[in-house]
């Protein structure tokens, strides 16, 4: 593409350009006859997909504005028309961050002007209220504006279906054609007004439908420190603690506002480091029995434990533990069918379901295919997903996860136990499944797909000192899984292992996963079964570190 014709498309972008912020950028980037940003902006469309839209905000189709969006609602609006849905809900939902509220907005009046009806949710509000909107409202299609855990630069587009689940292949393919067949913005009617504005009454719906995943009866003493990272859960969470009866969260001052700069997080993800940081802080004046943290649209849930021996006297517990010990509740109270997980999370659950007489599933990444389970009752992600309410919200909710942990919480305190204490049992009677994880940030995305494509032709036969005696290529589709992007290696020797690798969905990484699995004699051979799984789990980032040229 030459220089000439960058420019040309960049003029034609501005032309249309609703949002002033956005066009003055591109008038910018033009008049100093900046070809390089102009060529990256205009190389190419953002592309739509399972994960809908989603990353960095500014000018042009390569990145997230008013003009990408009002396409992406203009696509969505034809899909759901060609589907016979033309006179149907959607219903729209936005988190705090830059631009949101007027992508939602946007959505509203595009929606409205194909025809459908649309209705916006009364403010930045969770993910989880959005799905659960979609189901009980009825609704044909449900979107929730946010870039979850992504830096503050980026925004996204989350796109659900009647049902309450995200969208799946080959839905997305097919809304990307409409949004590829939408020419000149000024052929989307907008109207200016004509949408509904809900009040409050969906988000207490929402409120009361929490209290069902807790046991009638059971003790609420759980002390909590909490925080929304920034977020927009800081107001849910405390409602619903209050309507179960917990000690109200003790909230981390700093972060519980809604802030879309994140200014104490370098990435607003628990799982980075540094994120927690705050956090323990509060913990160690509050002295609560455990620290809760949600993501900024409260889709996800972290949890973390005291512990004497960790630096700050708090240790993170992983998404596959947090996994595990919802699992284990959920069986002590009784709970019938189908445990869930991706193909990345811990092999406990299923171990865990298999006890328990209980059906069990593995799905590809993502709650869009783990929700669409049939019979799901339980479905987790070793990402700090859970979904313990799928008649509720048929997706990860970081709210009633939450609630549940504290559930659990409380009642191992009545026990004289804790949740590490519960991880030890589990250990023992299911072995100890140790997981980590390598992942690797990249400004420059053929990195991924070398690296992958290394891995492919040189695969590895043997990672830290244990045989691969299985290499599947996911791409295959192996056990009536649908095709995607990831290699698995089956590890054996003296102990059983696990990696998966593959690309993100959403982040500019590529990311590995890691499983050991020991057996446990006892309580007095935990001890060295951990330090044993450390070492394993460390020699296997190595030596896959060096496979794949990270």
């Amino acid at each position: 593409m030459t220089q000439d014709s960058v420019t040309a498309r960049a003029e034609a972008w501005l032309a249309e350009d609703p949002d002033g912020d956005t066009r003055a950028e591109l008038r910018a980037l033009i008049d100093s006859g900046d070809g390089a940003a102009l060529a990256e902006r205009f190389s190419g469309l953002l592309q739509f997909g399972t994960a809908g839209l989603r990353g960095e905000l500014g000018a042009g189709p390569m990145r997230m504005n008013r003009a990408v969006v009002i396409r992406a609602a203009a696509g969505l609006a034809a899909y759901l028309k060609e589907q016979g849905e033309g006179g149907g809900l959607v219903v729209i939902g936005y988190d705090a961050r830059y631009k949101s509220a007027d992508f939602a907005r946007d959505t509203a009046a595009v929606m409205t002007g194909a025809g459908l009806r649309a209705a916006l949710l009364p403010g930045p509000l969770p993910t989880p209220v959005l799905a659960f909107a979609v189901q009980h409202m009825g609704a044909v299609a449900g979107v929730q504006v946010t870039a979850s855990h992504n830096p503050p630069q980026d925004n996204g587009y989350k796109v659900y279906l009647g049902g309450g689940s995200q969208i799946v292949p080959p839905a997305d393919g097919e809304i990307a054609a409409h949004i590829g067949a939408v020419r000149a913005l000024g052929d989307v009617p907008r109207p200016a007004d004509g949408w509904e504005v809900l009040d409050d009454t969906v988000l207490t719906s929402y409120l009361d439908r929490t209290q069902a995943v807790l046991t009638p009866g059971s003790p609420r003493t759980a002390r909590v420190v909490h925080t929304a990272l920034h977020g927009v859960g800081t107001r849910t969470v405390l409602a619903a603690f209050a309507r179960a009866g917990f000690p109200a969260p003790v909230p981390v001052a700093e972060q519980a506002e809604p802030d879309p700069a994140f200014p104490t997080v370098a990435f607003p993800n628990p799982e980075e480091p540094g994120a927690m940081d705050l956090s323990f802080a509060t913990a160690r004046a509050a002295q609560p029995d455990v620290i809760i943290a949600n993501d900024p649209d409260a889709d996800r849930c972290a949890v973390a434990v005291p512990d004497p021996a960790a630096p700050a006297g708090w240790r993170m517990l992983r998404g596959d533990e947090v996994g595990a010990l919802l699992a284990a509740h959920l069986v002590a109270k009784g709970a019938k069918g189908t445990f869930a997980e991706s193909i990345v999370s811990s092999s406990l659950l299923a171990r865990i379901a298999a006890a328990a007489g209980l059906p069990y599933e593995e799905t590809l990444t993502g709650f869009k295919w783990i929700a669409r389970v049939p019979g799901l009752r339980y479905g987790y992600e070793e990402a700090l997903g859970y979904c313990v309410d799928p008649d509720g919200v048929r997706d990860k909710d970081g709210i009633t996860a939450a609630l549940l942990v504290a559930e659990m919480v409380s009642e191992l305190k009545a026990e004289g136990r804790t949740l590490t204490d519960l991880l030890d049992e589990l250990a023992l009677t299911h072995g100890l499944h140790a997981t980590d994880q390598l992942s690797a940030r990249v400004e420059d995305l053929s990195l991924i797909a070398a690296s992958m494509r290394r891995l492919r032709e040189h695969p590895p036969t043997e990672l830290a000192g244990l045989t691969v005696a299985r290499a599947e290529d996911l791409t295959t589709g192996p056990h009536g899984l649908p095709p995607t992007d990831g290699l698995r290696y089956t590890l054996s020797g003296a102990h059983e292992a696990r990696v998966i690798v593959r690309p993100s969905g959403t982040e500019p990484k590529i990311k590995c996963y890691l499983e050991a699995v020991l057996p446990v004699a006892d309580a007095a051979a935990l001890p060295a079964a951990k330090e044993a799984a450390a070492r394993l789990l460390e020699t296997l980032k190595q030596d896959l570190a060096r496979a794949a040229g990270l």
